[in-house]
């Protein structure tokens, strides 16, 4: 029997037959569906021996590519280096969900917490860099699959509908859907009622966005290495010197984008921590599978609750339609450690299948083809941060806590204005200025992120009310609100 206590999706957990859900992840491939592509592009050669530049660029993810590309836009004739540890777009950059949102502060509610002076700035300046982005991937041709088709949030409880009512202009704003109108969208039985942002959220395919950034950059000039994994970053007065195992590079300016990984500014290590997300992707639909579901506008999906899911739709090459679906459990490991195994989460694999099939019970007998995971570079306030050093020579920039598909451009102009040595209005915000609270050391940060955990699943089944330890996060300013 279903205990009431429980949220929607741990009674569904509870209630779907284990042989169901194996027989759904049966077979399913432990790689990034966006990575498993034919034409993903050959490894670029690794650095060999000493080079020079005038930028170079750590991190071949979006927040290093966009770097590279924007800084032969501002000045063609500057000499850019791109140093990659693997390969383009392996990481977080080719394992998201391919939701490229404008919000650089993680919703208007967080960045009103944390930078109420700026916060209306920062939405203008989130808005301009979403239409950035789609300016640039239409001016180079980019083949990335970008539709600007917003995300429609749903609700499940109803304690949910006022918070509904709360993202709308009024109760005549088009957008606020009831059940009937969400699940002429998409249909599922669990939907009381939604509403669509339809202007600030773009979906896209992530591993195709990261590739077409580095066959941009690469016309423009910038020299890319792959397999070139930076070990030391040294000043040596003029220039700045990294190391890589096969060789060196000395650069009058340096700009890291390695987010989840350690920062070579070793300073920054104890502000972001790796959070392991996961998802699966569905085998396709088949044409009356298709028809049941809806979904012909094809915009984003999450739910409202602190452990959410996101869901998008997708065509494969052949054009046949195909659903992802993750988020739930977000999984820290003791001592910030990342290690390949963490990638995989099969536990979280099968909450998530016995989720997905509780959503869409019209899908009966969907298999998953991919079922893979990867690291955020969670931040404290859940937004970017940024730091200049070495006398100005070296920027960075990470935190991005899951919305780097957009944010890492805008991260991308401010470590450039940053290096410039100017001042700009980007410069000078407090965004930029400020960097959030550092997690403390271990075992304490295990054990916050383990209270933290069990205070929103507590919170969850409370109809969303935040105790007392959720509220004293809130008070200092490290709580967490999705």
């Amino acid at each position: 029997m279903s205990n009431p206590q429980l949220t929607i999706y741990e009674r569904i957990e509870q209630e779907t037959p284990e042989a169901t859900v194996s027989a759904a992840l049966e077979g399913a491939k432990h790689l990034a569906y966006w990575l498993d592509d034919e034409h993903r592009p050959d490894a670029l050669p690794a650095l060999e021996g000493e080079a020079s530049a005038d930028l170079a660029v750590v991190g071949g993810g979006y927040s290093g590519l966009w770097t590279a590309l924007i800084a032969k836009e501002r000045e063609p004739q500057r000499s850019v280096i791109l140093l990659e540890g693997q390969r383009i777009g392996w990481a977080a950059s080719g394992r998201n969900g391919g939701f490229c949102d404008a919000s650089l502060v993680h919703g208007e509610s967080n960045g009103e917490k944390h930078l109420p002076d700026e916060n209306a700035r920062l939405t203008e300046l989130g808005i301009k860099n979403l239409a950035e982005i789609a300016a640039t991937i239409e001016r180079y041709g980019m083949d990335c699959d970008y539709q600007q088709v917003g995300t429609l949030s749903v609700a499940l409880e109803p304690h949910e509908d006022e918070w509904l009512r709360e993202m709308a202009s009024g109760p005549n704003d088009p957008d606020l859907l009831d059940a009937a109108q969400v699940r002429a969208q998409i249909d599922s039985p669990l939907f009381t009622g939604g509403y669509w942002d339809r202007a600030e959220t773009a979906i896209v395919n992530p591993a195709k966005l990261a590739w077409e950034l580095r066959r941009v950059c690469l016309e423009l000039g910038v020299i890319i290495h792959e397999h070139t994994q930076i070990t030391d970053i040294s000043d040596e007065g003029d220039t700045v010197v990294l190391s890589a195992a096969t060789g060196r590079v000395h650069a009058r300016r340096v700009a890291l984008g390695t987010n989840v990984f350690p920062s070579l500014l070793k300073r920054n290590r104890l502000f972001t921590v790796p959070v392991y997300d996961h998802a699966l992707m569905t085998e396709p639909l088949t044409p009356e599978q298709e028809k049941t579901i809806g979904w012909e506008n094809f915009q984003g999906l999450a739910d409202m609750t602190n452990r959410f899911h996101y869901a998008r739709p997708t065509r494969d090459a052949e054009g046949r339609l195909r659903i992802l679906w993750g988020g739930w459990d977000a999984v820290y490991h003791f001592g910030r450690s990342m290690k390949p195994e963490y990638e995989v989460g099969e536990s979280t694999y099968r909450k998530l299948a016995a989720h997905f099939l509780g959503t869409f019970p019209h899908l009966e007998g969907i298999k998953f083809s991919h079922a893979w995971g990867g690291a955020i570079d969670t931040c404290s306030r859940f937004f970017a941060f940024f730091d200049l050093a070495m006398g100005g020579k070296v920027a960075s920039a990470a935190g991005f806590t899951g919305l780097g598909v957009g944010a890492t451009r805008f991260g991308a102009e401010v470590m450039l204005d940053l290096l410039s040595g100017q001042k700009t209005e980007l410069t000078e915000l407090k965004m930029v200025k400020k960097k959030p609270l550092p997690f403390p050391p271990e075992p304490v940060a295990w054990v916050g992120v383990q209270l933290m955990t069990r205070a929103l699943v507590k919170a969850d089944r409370n109809e969303g009310k935040r105790g007392p330890f959720l509220k004293i996060m809130d008070a200092v300013g490290m709580g967490f609100d999705s």
